[in-house]
């Protein structure tokens, strides 16, 4: 049996429904694709940039508490966060419409979950 995405640190039931609208229903799920995949997903299914909860999520995956995150290793984290809003920004119309169909669908059942 897999473990609930609320499992990993920092995340609770909100990320859990967020990350299940983009596809993702366990922490292993999550583990294996990493923060900046994940968040991706996240972006193209939907839910709103947030620079609090893109680094929350990644220190979440280090088992670290969510306010670790300062100096160096926050302005690094943003440069990623942007980044990752402009890859999210660049994808076409077309395939962000398909990537929130899909995450609904996948939500109601009417996709098979990859076994995990």
């Amino acid at each position: 049996m897999s473990d609930p995405v609320s499992t990993i640190p920092n995340l609770g039931p909100a990320s859990e429904a967020a990350f299940a609208r983009a596809g993702i229903h366990s922490a292993e799920e999550l583990r294996a694709l990493g923060a900046d995949a994940a968040y991706l997903k996240l972006l193209q299914a939907g839910t709103r940039p947030h620079f609090i909860g893109y680094y929350v999520l990644v220190m979440g995956l280090q088992g670290r508490p969510w306010n670790d995150c300062q100096g160096a290793e926050k302005a690094a984290l943003r440069k990623s966060f942007d980044a990752l809003k402009a890859s999210a920004a660049a994808t076409p119309s077309k395939d962000k419409d398909r990537a929130r169909l899909d995450a609904v669908l996948d939500e109601i059942g009417l996709i098979a979950r990859r076994p995990g």
